[in-house]
């Protein structure tokens, strides 16, 4: 019976071997594996998993597809809901979303939705299963500012209601965050996130890159001069938060957004880039979210022995719980409770050291969280070529935000709808909410899209 099958694992690269090159980690299911996997899930008569994915995938109707061998018709109800497949299927928190909220996890283990989800995708790359037709354009001009997550979310659902959508992005590839932040040994940039935003031009999207709107071009031009009727901002945050501590302007001190966006963009762990990036022999990262984990792992592989320092204990680190795995089967070493305070000179302008308190933790607040506190005495020193801060981020000054009201955050203030203080100008991901998941910021393109559909059709 399904319910005495236990989860099928997944295959992946020794941590010996992986520590040392930047190939996916993980091998995902085969069909055999998949099929057995899928035949776990109960089809719930109110599948709490659909409720709990921020896109609302129909999780039962594509695993019941798996089950019956039919993957393009798994992949099509897919792709009613989601655009990057392939993405969330790797990088998405499924254990605090669909996973977490599978029945068969009371007792045991959920059924592994987000490995069925990029075994499917996955198999329809490599079968050429074609994301759907191009529907009928209605000629009206919709404008997105930000080819990340919640910008190809929202051109995605647009371009299916028969919109004529057209991205702007800053920088040369698009992708946002896919391409510049999460590592090649977790999201390959070519086989996946290149093959996906071609499944989006595919339904007539235009991709415009090297335009940054408040500069190249503003809104109020997009609007007037070349006819868009409503424009989605979904140009996340790029900006990176640090500790302003002494010594965080030495040489060999990196904001993890540079750090991963010279490594995957740019290409810097490969001997012929343009751009490399020195990892130092001994490196500590700040932080204990996934983007820490994918610096600190990116620095390892870039021949560093590294450290992770975070201020509170293993228990509640946000990164997620294969990231961290990932990171400590492949030899990163965690100083938790501890704070780093200074950063040491070499005595040549160079990182040398960082200095650090050890930490406790102190009585829940309003909110729940016990807040760390200093231990007095209790300073010492890592040694270290190189610190990478991995503290979040916040937006980016608004070049193109120009006549929206902006948040406490520094972001766009803009509503659950994605519907801002300013006529036929909408917002979503993480520009509004800070830093977040891919899946929450695809949940808000598809909001802000429903609510620009709405809008136009009401401008006569």
């Amino acid at each position: 019976m399904a319910n005495n099958i236990p989860r099928v694992p997944v295959r992946e690269q020794e941590p010996s071997v992986r520590r040392r090159n930047f190939e996916e980690v993980s091998y995902g299911y085969n069909e055999q594996e998949a099929l057995l996997e899928a035949s776990r899930c109960l089809d719930c008569k109110r599948p709490l998993c659909v409720e709990a994915c921020p896109v609302s995938v129909k999780i039962p109707l594509f695993i019941k597809e798996i089950v019956a061998g039919d993957f393009r018709r798994a992949a099509e109800v897919i792709a009613e809901d989601s655009s990057l497949p392939a993405v969330c299927g790797r990088v998405c928190p499924q254990e605090s979303q669909c996973e977490g909220a599978c029945i068969r996890g009371v007792k045991g283990q959920p059924v592994a939705i987000g490995k069925l989800e990029r075994f499917v995708a996955d198999w329809s790359r490599t079968n050429g299963v074609e994301p759907g037709e191009r529907v009928q354009s209605n000629h009206i001009k919709v404008a997105v500012i930000g080819s990340g997550p919640s910008g190809l979310a929202c051109a995605a659902d647009l371009a299916k209601a028969g919109y004529d959508i057209t991205i702007f992005e800053a920088l040369h590839k698009a992708g946002g965050v896919l391409q510049y932040g999460i590592p090649e040994f977790r999201l390959p940039k070519e086989s996946v996130v290149a093959h996906e935003i071609e499944n989006l031009k595919s339904l007539g999207v235009k991709i415009e890159t090297n335009v940054i709107v408040g500069k190249t071009v503003t809104i109020d031009q997009l609007m007037a001069e070349e006819g868009f009727k409503a424009v989605f901002i979904g140009q996340g945050a790029g900006l990176p938060k640090f500790m302003n501590i002494p010594g965080e302007n030495l040489n060999g001190v990196f904001s993890a957004n540079e750090f991963l966006t010279r490594n995957n963009l740019m290409q810097a762990y490969r001997e012929d880039s343009d751009t490399p990036i020195y990892a130092g022999s001994r490196a500590v990262v700040v932080g204990g979210g996934n983007v820490a984990m994918d610096a600190a792992r990116t620095a390892l592989r870039l021949g560093a022995e590294v450290k992770v320092v975070y201020r509170r204990t293993e228990k509640e680190l946000p990164a997620r719980e294969e990231e961290v795995a990932h990171a400590m089967e492949e030899g990163i070493e965690f100083e938790f409770l501890t704070n780093p305070v200074e950063i040491v000179s070499d005595g040549k302008g160079r990182v040398g050291a960082v200095r650090c308190e050890k930490m406790e933790l102190g009585e829940p607040d309003s909110s729940g969280r016990r807040s760390p506190r200093p231990i007095p005495g209790s300073e010492f020193e890592i040694e270290t070529d190189v610190v990478i801060m991995a503290l979040g981020t916040v937006p980016n000054p608004l070049l193109s935000a120009k006549g929206v009201e902006l948040n406490k955050r520094g972001g766009i203030l803009a509503d659950e709808n994605g519907v801002t203080t300013r006529k036929g100008i909408f917002a979503g991901g993480d520009v509004v909410t800070g830093a977040a998941t891919v899946i929450l910021a695809m949940g808000a393109g598809r909001k802000a899209a429903a609510a620009m559909d709405e809008y136009i059709k009401n401008l006569n």
